[in-house]
């Protein structure tokens, strides 16, 4: 079987993570032999530990931490992965380079549009979407080395968050929104869509420097009695269940996890035509797209899917099926591995 060792010196909370924390612990129960190494974080190890992983903490701090190298060079010597896999730009800088006496194949995955230079080391490049492989493609790297491996989400089912404990009417259109509190989020483009749908009501479940700012335009707009800011939530399928409507207004969203969360959960799809959304969702097959930064377009599609029960329910099926068929642990987890499998063997040879 072929040893992988993953690494990640991502943030506490973000799509990225939140898919490394899925795909190491689905690969547990596959029974992959692999070693987990983290940036320090006791939230990350305590959900690692609970599903059979002991990672490895270690610093992967800035110029001055001496001491994460030479740390993640033993736990490679120790364990002898045939892959190293290292998720984003300062894990992949941080892994030492292969060398006849420490043999194994670097595998970078890239969740996003980042600089190449910190990945140089890396035999292959993994890029979540289509649109990040093409990108990995016209930076100069090796068509054959860059590889599509798409996330997967849990199936996102659960008893609905009860609409009186976040005062919210029973029979009001409910939206949810989900993710960091950032501006390429464009949450203050939902907002202002929100202003022209009356009587709709939305869920904003995310944590970010955006917060303050975004409550302050709610009550400028006249919406505040209508948004709920529930801060980060960890019950985002109960949130889903609860929802008539999932919307992703992002300006820049490589992927959208959350798309395809709200895909499994069953529920209709509103999204801004970023890059991911984009390439995920067939504009009035699986959801509706709006062009970026479209307040009144934005707007228009919401009130489109609130006042058609028949689309709600025509979009929502489609998109389940998308899911299943694509964005399954069980397919995505099949080709990691598979994908492991076939640069081992490349190593070795």
């Amino acid at each position: 079987m072929t040893r992988v060792l993953q690494a990640i010196a991502g943030a506490k909370h973000g799509g990225a993570e939140g898919f490394f924390e899925r795909l190491a612990l689905a690969l547990r129960r596959a029974g992959q032999e692999q070693r987990v190494v983290i940036r320090r974080d006791p939230r990350r190890a305590k959900l690692l530990n609970a599903g059979g992983i002991a990672p490895v903490e270690l610093a992967f701090g800035g110029w001055l931490d001496f001491t994460t190298r030479p740390a993640l060079k033993r736990e490679i010597a120790a364990f002898k992965p045939q892959v190293v896999l290292t998720w984003m730009s300062r894990a992949s800088s941080f892994c030492p380079r292969s060398t006849r006496d420490l043999p194994f194949v670097q595998v970078g995955r890239l969740g996003g549009y980042y600089k190449l230079k910190y990945f140089k080391r890396c035999a292959h490049l993994i890029g979540n979407t289509p649109d990040i492989v093409d990108y990995i493609r016209r930076n100069e790297w090796p068509a054959e080395r860059a590889h599509y491996l798409p996330n997967f989400v849990d199936a996102m089912r659960a008893d609905p968050v009860a609409r009186a404990n976040l005062d919210t009417p029973a029979d009001a259109p409910l939206l949810l929104a989900l993710g960091r509190l950032h501006k390429n989020k464009a949450f203050d483009v939902l907002l202002r869509a929100v202003k022209e749908a009356p009587g709709v009501y939305l869920w904003l479940a995310g944590a970010g420097e955006e917060e303050a700012a975004l409550k302050r335009l709610a009550a400028e707009l006249g919406i505040a009695p209508r948004v709920r800011f529930l801060g980060w939530r960890e019950d985002v399928a109960a949130l889903l269940a609860a929802a008539d409507v999932f919307v992703c207004p992002s300006r820049h969203e490589p992927l959208g996890n959350v798309v395809i969360e709200a895909w499994s959960a069953g529920k209709p799809v509103v999204a801004a035509r970023s890059a991911g959304p984009a390439a995920l969702i067939g504009d009035g097959e699986t959801g509706l797209l709006a062009p970026v930064n479209d307040v009144v377009a934005l707007a228009v599609a919401i009130k489109r899917l609130i006042a058609d029960e028949a689309l709600r329910a025509r979009l929502a099926e489609a998109g389940r099926r998308v899911y299943e068929a694509q964005f399954t642990e069980a397919s995505v987890v099949a080709q990691y591995r598979a994908f492991f499998d076939r640069v081992a063997a490349e190593g070795r040879a």
